[in-house]
């Protein structure tokens, strides 16, 4: 069995249960500048994508004009909500215990370095965490240059870290660096999606993801 020294962790809907909240942000963002409102199922896709990725796909008659009066209602929405959410049930014990067992903890997401540090702030959870990397100092998904980074600064090898994550964009990320991708069923993209980017282990809640990982990570780390 693969022994892991590191596991990168995306952020909305792996770690924190924030995927209903985008969804609703996007859709009032819209509905604020009279434009197209999207499904659900439209907005949830797009999570884990850079924002401005993500608005051009899921917002298409979005013009070039209304991009940054879109991003302020986008945040004002969200900001409304993000101090109510929470990490996912079990992801506190999750990360103490990987921690314990000498892992180094990462996160890649597509959030911004802003949007990311005020989470970890709200959570107090800076020090769980080795090493961030964020969309906007970086590449977004799928480019693997967060996790090229993360390998880089850490000095680990492809074949030592895992990612783990709840879209499509976070697994053909992980294929795009040669790294072994964990998907979790919970979050944005569903599990016949998510089947379709070949992760290397697909689960479905919190529990089963850190039974799943405390058997395969190395503790001599």
């Amino acid at each position: 069995m693969k022994r892991y020294s590191a596991v990168v962790f995306d952020w909305d809907g792996t770690l924190m249960d924030s995927t209903h909240s985008i969804v609703s942000s996007i859709q009032g963002a819209c509905r604020d500048l009279a434009l197209p409102v999207p499904t659900d199922q439209e907005a949830r896709w797009v999570i884990g994508l850079s924002l401005d990725s993500a608005l051009y796909r899921v917002v298409p008659d979005l013009t070039a004009e209304q991009f940054p009066l879109f991003l302020d209602r986008y945040r004002a929405h969200f900001h409304q909500r993000d101090t109510q959410l929470r990490l996912f049930h079990g992801v506190p014990e999750l990360l103490q215990g990987l921690k314990q067992q000498n892992v180094l903890l990462g996160v890649a997401t597509g959030k911004s370095r802003v949007g990311l540090d005020r989470m970890l702030a709200a959570q107090q959870w800076q020090q769980h965490f080795d090493i961030t990397r964020c969309a906007d100092e970086s590449f977004g998904k799928p480019h693997p240059g967060m996790l090229m980074d993360i390998m880089q600064a850490l000095g680990l090898d492809p074949e030592q870290v895992v990612m783990v994550g709840d879209t499509t964009h976070d697994v053909q990320m992980a294929h795009n660096a040669g790294i072994d991708s964990l998907a979790v069923s919970y979050g944005a993209h569903d599990k016949p999606t998510l089947a379709e980017s070949r992760p290397t282990a697909m689960l479905d809640s919190v529990g089963e993801m850190r039974d799943w990982l405390v058997q395969r990570v190395d503790a001599s780390a």
